[in-house]
C-alpha cells in the first residue's frame, strides 16, 4: 500500500490522493486500507517515516565509507543523498519529508526539517566527533531549510534537477557551515590557548614570590 501511495502522489498529488484510489492501485479491498490506516494522512505519514528511515540508512552507509575525511564531506553526502532521492524514490519529490501534508508530520513538537537536522547532527557527531551539539543542531537546521528550498527550486526548473542550482546550493551550505562550525572551533581553540598562556604567565610571576617565602 505504501508503494502504491508513493506512485499515486507523484501522479495526482497529495490533494488528489484518496483511499479509494489507493485501494485500486494496491489491488486490495477498501476495508483492508482502513484496517491499517484511518485516513490518507496516516498513510502518507507512514510513507514519510519509511522514507526518512531510508534516507538515514543511506547516510549511515555513506558515512561508513573511508572516502569522507572531513565533516563537510558528510554534509555534501547528506545533500547528495537528498538529491538522489528526488530523482529515484517514488513520491519523494512530491512529499519530501511530509511538509506538503503537515510541517509536524514527523514529530508533533518539531517541524520536519528540524527532525532531519537532529538526525544529521547525530550522524555527524558520531562520525566526525563534532561537539556543542545544541549549537550544531541550530546551524544544521538553518542549513537544511536553505538546502531544501534551493533543491526544490532546482527540481521546479528541470525535471531531473537544475545542476547549476544544485551546485550553488552545495557551495552555499558548505560555506555557511564552515563559517559557523569551523570558525567556532577555531575561536574556542584560540580562547583555550589564551587561557593556557595566561596560566603560564601567572605561574611564572608567582615563582619568585614562592622562592622568597
Amino acid at each position: 500500500m505504501l508503494d502504491a501511495c508513493a506512485e499515486l502522489v507523484d501522479e495526482v498529488g497529495y490533494e488528489g490522493l484518496t483511499t479509494t484510489l489507493l485501494a485500486e492501485r494496491a489491488e486490495v479491498a477498501i476495508g483492508s486500507v482502513y484496517q491499517f490506516f484511518p485516513d490518507k494522512r496516516a498513510i502518507v505519514q507512514a510513507l514519510t517515516l519509511r522514507t526518512m528511515e531510508s534516507y538515514l540508512q543511506r547516510l549511515d552507509e555513506r558515512f561508513a565509507s573511508d572516502d569522507l575525511t572531513h565533516w563537510w564531506d558528510g554534509v555534501d553526502a547528506g545533500i547528495d543523498e537528498y538529491i538522489s532521492m528526488h530523482r529515484t524514490v517514488p513520491g519523494f519529490r512530491t512529499l519530501h519529508f511530509g511538509d506538503v501534508v503537515d510541517l509536524h508530520l514527523l514529530d508533533e513538537q518539531r517541524d520536519n526539517n528540524g527532525v532531519i537536522a537532529d538526525q544529521l547532527a547525530r550522524v555527524l557527531t558520531e562520525r566526525f566527533g563534532l561537539t556543542d551539539v545544541p549549537d550544531l543542531r541550530f546551524h544544521l537546521e538553518i542549513a537544511v531549510e536553505a538546502a531544501d528550498a534551493l533543491i526544490k527550486l532546482a527540481f521546479r526548473r528541470l525535471p531531473d534537477g537544475d545542476d547549476r542550482v544544485l551546485t550553488e546550493a552545495k557551495a552555499l551550505i558548505r560555506e555557511y557551515l564552515h563559517r559557523q562550525v569551523d570558525a567556532r572551533d577555531a575561536a574556542a581553540a584560540d580562547a583555550a590557548a589564551s587561557d593556557a598562556a595566561a596560566d603560564v604567565a601567572v605561574d611564572a610571576a608567582g615563582e619568585p614570590a614562592a622562592r622568597t617565602a
